[in-house]
């Protein structure tokens, strides 16, 4: 098992939602990330691309408190990861692309489940659940059992499940999965509003058209290495005629090139 290796931890700018230094995870001999560095910015709604295989799930299932590894630093939503695990915890919401609900509940006696976990006192549990159910448009079916529900309606209740106790950061990864266009735009505008309160979306996803559409900054991220980071504002400024997906192909097969170089000569 990966251990935790961190130094003592100054104050890091309010600025920063998410602060990444140094991370290695391993899975017996396979390296999954490589000394991954980053920072997000509190209030962005943060792309982060790559192929399959490439290492988002695993930096999530990290930042989220869920998957133990080493690091010099991580500090999510103005905690430690280190020292204050349960903040964290407390601080964000996941989304991850095969999400694990309780099949036997309904769709409100779960949503009633995870508000009480996250201690929402039960004056406001009802409403909050209420809100949360219209929110993604599963009012009709609040008293169905989970294992009933479409994968659609499952990634909806997901959704809701991640947002219910007003998470600072909100990590999604590949959260559209099973859901319809109508489905999707609500999504879309529902992210961006809660993005202009303040709050940090990291969105997680190889389509390079929905990371461009709804992201304000990015980083690229191939064969567990952070290849190029950058904000969609200064793409558009200083390349014009290039769309994120051109960028994203010159630089993965970069060091596709890179790799297959090395591998035909090992020498």
């Amino acid at each position: 098992m990966d251990t935790m290796e961190h130094s003592s931890i100054t104050a890091e700018p309010r600025e920063y939602d998410i602060v990444v230094d140094h991370l290695t995870k391993s899975y017996g001999n396979t390296v999954a990330l490589n000394d991954v560095s980053f920072r997000v910015r509190r209030g962005e709604f943060f792309g982060f691309l790559g192929l399959n295989g490439a290492g988002k799930t695993t930096t999530i299932k990290v930042l989220s408190g869920l998957l133990n590894a080493r690091y010099t630093r991580i500090g999510v939503a103005g905690h430690d990861l280190a020292r204050e695990a349960l903040k964290v915890k407390a601080s964000v919401g996941v989304v991850l692309d095969q999400p694990a609900l309780y099949d036997y509940l309904t769709g409100y006696e779960f949503l009633e489940f995870i508000g009480a976990m996250y201690g929402i006192g039960p004056n406001e549990l009802r409403p909050r659940v209420m809100e949360m159910l219209e929110l993604v448009n599963l009012v009709d079916e609040a008293g169905k059992v989970i294992i009933d529900y479409s994968r659609g309606m499952y990634q909806r209740l997901s959704l809701a499940a991640a947002m219910i106790h007003r998470p600072q950061v909100l990590f999604l990864d590949e959260p559209f999965i099973g859901i319809d266009a109508l489905g999707v735009h609500r999504f879309k505008q529902m992210l961006h509003q809660y993005v202009a309160r303040g709050k940090t979306v990291f969105f997680s996803s190889h389509i390079m058209e929905m990371v461009e559409g709804l992201c304000t900054s990015f980083a690229i991220i191939h064969r567990g290495s952070i290849r190029r980071t950058g904000k969609m504002s200064e793409l558009r400024r200083d390349h014009p005629e290039k769309q994120l997906e051109e960028l994203f192909v010159e630089t993965v097969g970069e060091y596709h090139t890179d790799l297959q170089a090395g591998d035909a000569d090992p020498a």
